[in-house]
Formats: C-alpha cells, sequence, structure tokens
C-alpha cells in the first residue's frame, strides 16, 4: 500500500497541562516543551510552601518560625487562630498591607509570565490576583475567565478561581458567580477549571486531611454537557487523581509546584 499523501494525513496535536504553579519558574520554563501549546490552570502565586515553610511571600515577611505556627493552625482548621496570629503579625510591618502584598506578587509574576511559552492560555488560581494579570501576560498568552478557545480542532473551555472557604485566599467568588461563569462557557470537548468538580474523591486532600471545595455547578455541567475532558488542579495530594464521570475523564493535572512535570494531552 502506498504511503498516505502528507496532505492527508492525520496532524497530531499535543498540549501539556499545569496547575498549581506556585512560584516554580524554574520547571515552567520547560513546560511547553515538545508541545504545541501549554495550558495553565492558575495558582502561580506562593504565599506559603506548606512542605517548605521557608518558601514564600510569608516566610519573608514574618519568619519561618512563623510559619512553622500558621501551618501548624491551619493544618489543624482552627482558622479563627490562624487570623489571629495573621493579625499580630501584620501590625509589626510597616506600610499598607495590601501594598506590601501587591508588591511582593508582582515580584513573582514578573519572572512566572516571562517563563511562559508561546502559545499558552491561562485561567486564575484561587491564589491568584486576576488584576494584575493584564500587566505581565505578554502576547504569547491567553488569559480566559468564562471563556472559551479553539486548540487544534477542540474547544476549551476556562474557568478560573475558587470557592469561598474561611482561608480568604485572594480570588474565592460565590457560587453563583462561579455558576454563571460555567454556564458562560457551554458545551465544549475540554473543560478546563483550577478547583474540581464536587465528588469526594477527588476534593480530598490526603496530606493535609479536609476536603477542599469543589464545585456542585461544574459536576452538573459534566453530567449535562458530556466534555471529553475536564481538567483542574487546586487539590495537591488527592485521593483520585483520575476518574470518569459519565463519558467525561476527570484528571487532577497534579501539583506543578511539587512535581515539576505537566500533565500531556495529545489527540
Amino acid at each position: 500500500m502506498p504511503p498516505t499523501p502528507a496532505a492527508h494525513r492525520r496532524t497530531r496535536h499535543r498540549v501539556h497541562v499545569v496547575s498549581d504553579v506556585h512560584g516554580n519558574v524554574r520547571d515552567l520554563t520547560r513546560a511547553g516543551d515538545g508541545a504545541d501549546a501549554l495550558i495553565c490552570l492558575g495558582d502561580l502565586v506562593l504565599f506559603l510552601d506548606y512542605a517548605d515553610h521557608s518558601r514564600g511571600i510569608f516566610p519573608d515577611l514574618f519568619g519561618v518560625e512563623n510559619a512553622d505556627r500558621m501551618v501548624a493552625l491551619r493544618t489543624a482548621r482552627r482558622f479563627t487562630e490562624a487570623r489571629e496570629l495573621g493579625v499580630r503579625l501584620w501590625a509589626g510591618i510597616e506600610g499598607d498591607r495590601a501594598k506590601v502584598i501587591e508588591g511582593a506578587v508582582r515580584r513573582q509574576y514578573d519572572e512566572l509570565f516571562r517563563a511562559f511559552p508561546t502559545p499558552t492560555y491561562a485561567t486564575y488560581g484561587n491564589v491568584d490576583m486576576p488584576p494584575l494579570w493584564r500587566e505581565y501576560a505578554g502576547p504569547g498568552t491567553t488569559v480566559l475567565d468564562g471563556q472559551r478557545a479553539e486548540i487544534g480542532g477542540l474547544v476549551f473551555g476556562f474557568v478560573g478561581g475558587g470557592l469561598r472557604t474561611p482561608m480568604r485566599t485572594p480570588y474565592e467568588i460565590s457560587d453563583e458567580e462561579y455558576a454563571a461563569k460555567i454556564e458562560a462557557v457551554g458545551e465544549v470537548d475540554v473543560l478546563c477549571t483550577h478547583i474540581p468538580p464536587e465528588v469526594p474523591e477527588l476534593v480530598y486532600d490526603t496530606v493535609a486531611r479536609r476536603f477542599e471545595r469543589g464545585s456542585r455547578a461544574l459536576l452538573d455541567a459534566i453530567r449535562r454537557t458530556r466534555p471529553r475532558y475536564s481538567l483542574f488542579g487546586h487539590v495537591h495530594q488527592p485521593l483520585v487523581r483520575r476518574m470518569r464521570i459519565g463519558a467525561t475523564e476527570c484528571v487532577n493535572v497534579g501539583h506543578f509546584a511539587g512535581t515539576g512535570t505537566p500533565w500531556a494531552l495529545e489527540w
């Protein structure tokens, strides 16, 4: 049989997907190698590394000992005490709290956005600061939230942010606002979000030993619109990384800050 003419050969596509980058600039610079595009599902900022308490904005401001105390309180779900500790620590910092944090986040964003390859499609995580992204996203980076993009013949939908929790991270929104963004995306081939659908096995973190917040609206949309894939992050050490919901393959793409390895999708 003669070889298939080049014009009729099926073009293969490959995208790499990362989430929960949390300051991992070194590996982000290589995350798009060998792929047609990179998709980032948010959480670029590193406030406090729960594995290494010396890393992040918090220990830079308040020291490792206080970072140890904060992690211990949050892990024990003693959120009121954690907030009280934060108030005491901030009382000793000169300058406006919001401006101090913004300055630290800007320094991280400057490095992280320069590390993105072209093209990159990105949405926000719950610890990100969306108003700043417009300043740092270059022409090769497309930021989407409640929007769609076509990549290699497939339609990808993007919904960023997280739902409200006692942690009070920067980009937490109401269930109603999140559901509206899911509705705006509509039917897609690949549904890309920062948080997972509300399924116990997907939202339980085995190291933190707690259930993170997943989205019921996302779960309903998966059952209703039946995308090929639902891709997400947020839960760093999930009980289950991959499962099917009806026709949809649901995948936690991994804690990129810890693994340094993107998840690959080929078609």
